[in-house]
């Protein structure tokens, strides 16, 4: 499934990197993206308004803690925020499906997991929105986008481990995971080459990784 580009709220001059840590920008933007995905799949969505609140307000906290001050490391962090955001939204739980086609296919991510579904494509369109913006830079879906099996181990992870949803958010990015220490960003630059494998373990499918670190 192609993953349909959602026009941002207007932001009135303001670079979409500021205007993302407004809450009435972002919850615009979910609104947006669950009419783009509902007209796309006809899947019908409602909203709890609190937990978007409240998500919005961790995720900025999170976002503002780790914000580096040099230039070079500002891209990778847009990536890492935008992982940061799929954690709360998939910790919180604010969309929930209303109405399902009769037809859906459930080899179909979108109609596996709706609502995992809804949350990455809005943290990878916000992501996309950044990176074109501020570094002239334009991405593509990944192959992982469509494979059920890797939504398969994504949903199954996030009872475990909601923080793997910032590993799962690089590989829908086209980007290296750090599975071992998702949650810290300074972690992330001495990564050189990290190895992800899929191994079963009490009939879970779960995500494990070989991590090679740059020498010094």
């Amino acid at each position: 499934m192609i993953v349909t580009k959602v026009e941002m709220p207007d932001s009135a001059n303001t670079p979409v990197r500021k205007s993302v840590r407004r809450l009435r920008w972002f919850k615009e933007a979910v609104q947006r993206q669950i009419d783009a995905l509902s007209e796309q799949t006809g899947v019908k969505f409602s909203v709890d308004d609190k937990e978007l609140h409240s998500l919005f307000l961790r995720w900025l906290e999170s976002f503002e803690a780790q914000k580096p001050s040099e230039d070079g490391k500002k891209e990778d962090y847009v990536n890492f925020a935008s992982g940061l955001m799929l954690r709360e939204l998939i910790n919180s739980k604010p969309a929930r499906v209303t109405t399902l086609p009769d037809d859906a296919d459930k080899s179909n991510p979108a109609y596996f997991w709706p609502e995992g579904y809804l949350y990455v494509v809005l943290c990878l369109n916000i992501r996309a929105a950044v990176l074109e913006q501020d570094f002239n830079i334009k991405k593509h879906v990944v192959p992982e986008m469509d494979e059920v099996r890797t939504w398969w181990s994504f949903k199954e992870n996030m009872h475990e481990d909601p923080n793997l949803a910032i590993g799962f958010f690089d590989l829908f990015s086209g980007i290296e995971p750090s599975w071992d220490m998702p949650t810290i960003f300074s972690a992330r630059k001495g990564r050189q080459v990290a190895v992800k494998y899929l191994v079963r373990s009490d009939n879970l499918l779960k995500v494990q990784s070989k991590i090679k670190l740059t020498k010094s």
